[in-house]
């Protein structure tokens, strides 16, 4: 989301180096290819594979001589699948050193999944390595499970013990699921606020979290971490530039996950993320960077952010990057209740029209060849729908989708990075919806750092069009402080926006509960978040019944 002004730009004098024979490689070869060549990517490991025969050989840490407790960033699920689950954590003594207090050697490290939380009956244990090349981040995949089950899984490195996390997997494939909760978040800003909405998630009982974008902001922070306002000196000034190195990503991911709340989230839950624009940079588009950079600068930097985002997400195999690209967009079941298609509509869009922002519509935004996903992952999209046999088809992703006037006026500006900007994109998405006879589209969106829900209509020019669906947006955890329950804007969006049923600015995170008859969203806020403390509200909630869209007071 483009903010009022660039804050948190890189200071003079403090700019980050990328290596020079990275640079080099990339002036030569050219915008798209130069990490995929042997040289080139050794300049920084971007070896996608294991590392090499040569590096795995190299000296390996006795874990038995860790000194301090390597688990200070905790430890995570993602992406359940019905026989599988896949767990991580990263071993780092000192999370806000480079190298994590680690020497670059790899490390042994065990792992056991139970059925119960004092692990008396562990199912499966295993061992894993923790590369340096990986910055000593530990993705395990626990295969043959059983569906639909509640494990609690813990690491080991030495004689030190992580945190104890609880995770599940899906139900069977073909099974016919009655109900799934899960949670919506986005946007946590680490300084801007305290994660009270992660202090209160954690206690929710929910099945899954959907990360929406924006785990992660580029910006400096401070010695005081800005609105949490420490006492001065509290952070090392490393944290006080703007990412743009491996490294400075690497140590900004250490920043955010050193926050208690977000680590009892995490320990909590599964989670499944995708990204949006603040993981890289701000409202960058496909290759196409925020400012005027180099192309082979800025995609360097896209594939330090891609890097980093792997290493510290609980993200699979599949989605391992290849230089500046990774491939995030992905399909999760659960039973025959919900298809989640997750979507990436930053990696593969076009640049935005008219410079960005909030612009008129006109010929350049609405160029029938613009588009927002990419004709690869739309067509994975459409062609999902048509094999689908869920009773919701539910679309996590990033921008506003629903159509947004920013004004009563007519014409009225639009949102150049939301699907407002790319509506021939939209089109396509919601024609191919309609050729698929999918009847509960649910589309979930972060991003804004408001609440809203949104009756989907297939014709936005025409406010008596069918309702073909719902979007619900949730708010962001920090992002934009405190917030307030009414912003200055809510009588007009209200008004120039029809099929807007709900607008509130305070931060908090939503949760979801799907069922065989109607699906329930429950909008949760906290009063503040520049101090700690707030109390947890739930600000509205609304359903929609299946095969009648459409939000309707609870």
């Amino acid at each position: 989301m483009t903010p009022a002004n660039h804050q948190g730009r890189t200071r003079p004098g403090t700019t980050p180096s990328h290596a020079p024979e990275l640079r080099a490689a990339a002036r030569h070869l050219g915008r798209r290819r130069f990490l995929t060549v042997t040289g080139a990517a050794a300049a920084l490991a971007f070896s996608v594979n294991l590392p090499s025969a040569g590096t795995a050989s190299a000296a390996e840490l006795d874990a038995a001589r860790l000194t301090d407790d390597p688990f200070t960033l905790g430890v995570a699920s993602g992406d359940p699948q019905p026989e599988s689950v896949l767990l991580w954590t990263r071993l780092a003594p000192v999370p806000f050193q480079a190298d994590g207090g680690l020497p670059a050697e790899r490390v042994d490290v065990s792992w056991e999944l139970a059925l119960d939380e004092r692990f008396r009956r562990v199912v499966r244990r295993g061992r894993a390595t923790a590369h340096p090349e990986f910055h000593h981040t530990v993705h395990v995949e626990v295969d043959h499970l059983a569906p639909g089950h509640v494990y609690h899984y813990r690491f080991r490195a030495g004689r030190y013990v992580s945190p104890a996390g609880r995770t599940r997997t899906a139900p069977a494939r073909r099974s016919r699921v009655h109900d799934l909760t899960f949670g919506l978040v986005s946007c946590q800003r680490y300084d801007q606020g305290y994660y009270t909405a992660y202090k209160h998630l954690a206690q929710e009982d929910v099945d899954v979290v959907f990360h929406l974008g924006d785990y992660l902001y580029e910006y400096a922070v401070n010695s005081s971490g800005g609105s949490r306002a420490y006492p001065a000196g509290t952070l090392p000034d490393l944290f006080d530039r703007e990412t743009v190195t491996l490294e400075d990503y690497r140590l900004r991911y250490a920043l955010y996950k050193s926050d208690p709340d977000l680590r009892a989230a995490h320990a909590a839950h599964p989670f499944v993320v995708t990204w949006d624009d603040h993981e890289t940079e701000n409202n960058y588009a496909g290759e196409t960077p925020e400012n005027s950079v180099p192309p082979e600068e800025f995609l360097i930097r896209r594939a330090a952010a891609y890097r980093a985002y792997w290493e510290n997400m609980p993200l699979r195999r599949p989605q391992l990057p290849d230089g500046p690209d990774l491939k995030l967009y992905r399909r999760l079941h659960w039973g025959r209740l919900a298809q989640f298609d997750v979507l990436d509509t930053r990696q593969y869009r076009s640049d935005q029209a008219y410079g960005d922002g909030w612009q008129f519509p006109g010929p350049a935004s609405e160029d029938p060849s613009r588009t927002l996903t990419g004709d690869a992952q739309e067509r994975w999209l459409i062609n999902g729908w048509h094999r689908s046999d869920a009773l919701w088809n539910v679309v996590p992703q990033q921008v506003t989708f629903s159509r947004r006037f920013n004004s009563t006026s007519t014409p009225s500006k639009v949102s150049m990075d939301s699907w407002d900007g790319y509506p021939a994109s939209r089109e396509r998405v919601l024609a191919g919806a309609q050729a698929a006879g999918i009847e509960n589209l649910m589309v979930l969106t972060g991003d804004v750092h408001v609440s809203y829900g949104f009756d989907i209509k297939r014709d936005f020019d025409d406010p008596d069009s069918r309702t073909v669906g719902t979007e619900i947006v949730t708010t962001s955890v920090t992002s934009g402080r405190d917030g307030s329950e009414k912003p200055s804007n809510w009588d007009t969006l209200m008004t120039a926006n029809p099929h807007l049923r709900f607008f509130n600015g305070l931060r908090g995170y939503t949760t979801v509960s799907l069922g065989r008859e109607a699906a329930r969203a429950d909008f949760r806020t906290v009063s503040h978040v520049t101090t700690e403390g707030a109390p947890l509200t739930t600000a509205a909630s609304f359903v929609t019944e299946a095969g009648d869209p459409g939000l309707k007071p609870a």
